[in-house]
């Protein structure tokens, strides 16, 4: 079982819908979290739409600040815009998703963040076995 950690700057968008998409992909076979280095107060109201429409809930999904322990919990860290602000831990595997931030978005991009975050994760599950 893998452990894969997804960072962002705010955890309310493209984390968010990226931990929701993997653990419904992945069932148990692997974990997921999430993390946002400056968290939002609330996930994106873009996001919870566009998530809604695949029967994913985030409304009450609360952001979450990025700890050293979340990054040393998982195998896989999945970084998507934070930069250096990402802790950075020898012997774990780092991607750099550059996915377009979907705050304040037009819901038609949201949308296209979305299914671009379906297929990385579609990938990412074929690698992990």
């Amino acid at each position: 079982m893998a452990r894969v950690l997804f960072v962002c700057l705010h955890n309310a968008g493209r984390s968010q819908m990226s931990e929701a998409l993997f653990t419904r992909a992945a069932g148990d076979r692997h974990e997921a979290r999430s993390a946002g280095t400056t968290p939002a107060e609330r996930v994106h109201p873009e996001v919870v739409e566009a998530m809604g429409e695949l029967d994913i809930d985030l409304a009450d999904r609360v952001p979450h600040r990025l700890a050293r322990e979340d990054a040393e919990w998982a195998d896989v860290v999945v970084t998507m815009g934070c930069g250096d602000q990402c802790p950075y831990i020898p012997g774990k595997r780092y991607l750099d998703w550059d996915l377009p931030d979907p705050k304040g978005r037009p819901l038609e991009e949201v949308r296209r963040t979305r299914t671009d975050i379906e297929r990385r994760i579609a990938q990412l599950l074929e690698e992990l076995g």
